[in-house]
């Protein structure tokens, strides 16, 4: 079951990844790699969290 806490916490980071991607979006092509590398390790880490996984 998802508490309301859960549920804002995902919220939010669906938040700050759309705003990353934006962010990326007007960088430079050649700084892309690092950024979508750092914004993965994020989502594996969100993801690894779900249900003590």
């Amino acid at each position: 079951m998802t508490t309301n806490s859960e549920q804002t916490q995902g919220e939010n980071l669906v938040e700050e990844v759309r705003s990353e991607l934006v962010e990326i979006d007007s960088m430079q092509i050649n700084d892309h790699g690092d950024r979508y590398e750092q914004l993965h390790q994020k989502l594996s880490t969100a993801l690894s969290s779900i249900d003590g996984l």
